[in-house]
């Protein structure tokens, strides 16, 4: 495999690996913020706060991965030159 075809794996894999584990983290911790509101009301306002903290500090980890994307994905060559390059 060749650095082309691994770069394309890597920008083609990369980013929905990174969104399907956020999804994850953030809907757990989304169940164990409510889990816990439910058990000790009075203190839903700082759990509420905390989880907004930890959900954009998760959110951003897929924004720093959908940068790499966006620049991996300009290091890729066109499709025609590397098909021809292939045949050579």
């Amino acid at each position: 495999m060749d650095y082309a075809s691994a770069l394309a794996l890597g920008v083609g894999f990369g980013l929905p690996l990174a969104v399907a584990f956020a999804a994850t983290a953030q809907g757990r911790a989304a169940a164990a913020a409510a889990e816990s509101m439910a058990r000790q009301p009075e203190a839903a306002g700082d759990i509420r706060g905390t989880l907004i903290i930890s959900l954009a500090l998760i959110e951003s980890l897929v924004i720093y991965v959908l940068l790499a994307f966006f620049l991996l994905n300009g290091k890729l060559p066109a499709i025609m030159d590397y098909v021809q390059q292939a045949g050579q």
